[in-house]
C-alpha cells in the first residue's frame, strides 16, 4: 500500500469522525434549545378565566372606543374628507401595533432563548404601555373636539325647517296667545311645497284635548312622532320636534348620535305636517286621542312647548336620536305635567310602540264608546290609519283656513273624542280602570 494511500483512509476517517461529532452536537444543540422551549412554556402560567375575560373586555372597549371616534369624524367632515382619512390611518395603525406586541412575544419566547426572550418581552410591554398611553391621548383629545362642537342657527336650511316659532302673550288676557312663523305649506309632492309661514293667535281657555299621531317611515318599530292640540271652536295646532335639515342634507338615524344635526320645533296645520307625511311622502300615519286628562294638564302641556321655542330660540341645542328625539323629549314634558301617571318604559326609546304603551297605562281607552266592547290595540289601529281616510285629499282647492278644518275633520272619523276629566282623582281612577281593562 502506498503512502499516499494511507494517508488518504487516515484524512477520510478523521473526516468522517468530525462530521459524527459535529452532527451529534447539532443534535444535542436541538434538543437543548427544544428542552429550553418546553421548559419556558412550563413556567409560563396559563391565563385564567378572569385574566381572559379582562383582555376581552379591553379588546372590545378599544375597538368600540375607536369606532366612535371614527364615526364622529367621519359624519363632521364626510368621508371624502383628507382630515378623516389621516385620523383613520393613525387611530387603525396604533390598534394595528397593539395587536402586533400582542403576538410578537409569543414569536420571541419560541425563537429566543430565556435571556433574550426577557429582554424582548421587556421592550414590548414598555412598547404596548407607550401605544396604550398614545391612543389614550389621541381618543381624549377627539371627545374634547366632539364635545366642543356647538350647534348654531345659522346654516343654509331647508325650507321646512327655515323659520322658527315663536310668540306673545296678549297684555290684557294671557290666555290669548298669538304665535309668528306657524307652517301651512301647500305640499303637491314630497319636495315640492309652496311656503306659507302664518300668523296664528289661540286661546288656551279654549284647549279641549290632546291627540298623538304616529307616523312610520321604516318599519313597525320607527315612528314620528307629533302632537296635536284641540280647541273647542278652532281647528287643531300640530307641534313636532325634527331634525333641522341643511338644503341638502338626508336624515340618517346613526348619524343622529354624533352631534350632526340641530333640534327643531315646528308648530304646524295639520294639512301641512300630517298630510306631507300620509300623502306625499306615502308614510303610514295613525291618530290617538288621549284619555283621562284634566284641562290644566293639557295647558301646562301646550306651555310646555312654548317654553321649549323660548329655550331653542335662546340657545340651539342638538338632536339625538337616543336621548332627545321627537319622541322622548314629548314624554319628559308630558311626564313633567302629569308626574306619576307615566311611567318608565323601554317603549319610549322604541316609538313605534309608543301607542302601545299608552294604551297599557290607560292613556288610550279600551272601552270608548259606553256600552260597546273592548277596543283592541289592533282595533284602535284600524280605527285610526289616517291614511285611508284622506286618500285624493285636494290639499290646494279653496282657502287655507278651510282646507285645515276639513283636513282635520276628515282624519278624525271614527275616532271617538274623549271629554277632559273633571278632576284628579276621576282622571287618575279612569286611567287605572282602562289600564286593567286593556290587561
Amino acid at each position: 500500500m502506498s503512502l499516499r494511500s494511507v494517508f488518504s483512509r487516515l484524512l477520510s476517517s478523521h473526516t468522517r469522525s468530525r462530521l459524527s461529532d459535529s452532527r451529534g452536537l447539532d443534535s444535542h444543540g436541538l434538543e437543548s434549545l427544544d428542552l429550553k422551549r418546553k421548559t419556558l412554556e412550563r413556567k409560563q402560567p396559563k391565563p385564567t378565566w378572569r385574566q381572559r375575560l379582562v383582555t376581552f373586555l379591553i379588546a372590545v372597549t378599544l375597538l368600540l372606543s375607536a369606532l366612535w371616534l371614527l364615526l364622529a369624524i367621519w359624519y363632521q367632515y364626510g368621508v371624502s374628507s383628507v382630515l378623516t382619512w389621516l385620523a383613520t390611518i393613525a387611530i387603525v395603525g396604533i390598534l394595528a401595533a397593539l395587536l402586533s406586541t400582542r403576538y410578537w412575544d409569543v414569536v420571541t419566547r419560541v425563537l429566543h432563548s430565556d435571556s433574550l426572550s426577557n429582554k424582548k418581552s421587556i421592550s414590548k410591554g414598555t412598547a404596548t404601555k407607550l401605544l396604550i398611553g398614545i391612543y389614550g391621548a389621541v381618543w381624549l383629545v377627539g371627545l374634547g373636539w366632539f364635545f366642543s362642537i356647538e350647534p348654531k342657527q345659522d346654516r343654509e336650511w331647508m325650507a321646512e325647517v327655515d323659520q322658527r316659532v315663536s310668540y306673545k302673550r296678549d297684555a290684557t288676557n294671557p290666555d290669548l296667545i298669538t304665535l309668528t312663523n306657524v307652517r301651512n305649506f301647500d305640499w303637491r309632492t314630497e319636495e315640492d311645497a309652496t311656503e306659507h309661514w302664518d300668523t296664528r293667535t289661540i286661546d288656551l281657555s279654549k284647549l279641549s284635548g290632546v291627540d298623538v299621531t304616529n307616523s312610520y317611515w321604516m318599519g313597525p318599530l320607527i315612528a314620528h312622532t307629533l302632537v296635536s292640540f284641540r280647541f273647542e271652536d278652532d281647528r287643531p295646532l300640530a307641534f313636532s320636534f325634527e331634525i333641522r335639515k341643511e338644503d341638502g342634507e338626508s336624515f340618517s338615524a346613526l348619524a343622529g348620535f354624533f352631534r350632526r344635526y340641530e333640534l327643531s320645533l315646528i308648530a304646524s296645520e295639520e294639512r301641512d305636517i300630517i298630510y306631507t307625511r300620509s300623502n306625499a311622502r306615502g308614510e303610514q300615519v295613525y291618530l290617538f286621542p288621549i284619555s283621562n286628562l284634566q284641562q290644566h294638564e293639557v295647558r301646562s302641556l301646550f306651555e310646555s312647548y312654548l317654553t321649549a321655542a323660548d329655550d331653542l330660540n335662546a340657545k340651539p341645542a342638538w338632536y339625538n336620536t337616543l336621548i332627545s328625539n321627537c319622541t322622548n323629549i314629548i314624554f319628559y314634558m308630558a311626564r313633567i305635567v302629569s308626574g306619576e301617571r307615566l311611567p318608565w318604559d323601554y317603549r319610549i326609546w322604541v316609538s313605534g310602540w309608543l301607542p302601545n304603551y299608552l294604551y297599557d297605562v290607560g292613556m288610550l281607552d279600551a272601552k270608548p264608546n259606553s256600552g260597546a266592547q273592548n277596543w283592541s290595540m289592533d282595533t284602535w289601529y284600524e280605527r285610526t290609519h289616517i291614511n285611508p281616510k284622506v286618500r285624493g285629499f285636494d290639499n290646494l282647492a279653496g282657502s287655507s283656513v278651510v282646507n285645515s278644518h276639513e283636513f282635520s275633520k276628515q282624519i278624525r272619523q271614527d275616532i271617538p273624542i274623549p271629554p277632559l276629566a273633571d278632576s284628579q282623582a276621576s282622571a287618575e281612577a279612569k286611567a287605572k280602570s282602562t289600564a286593567q281593562a286593556s290587561n
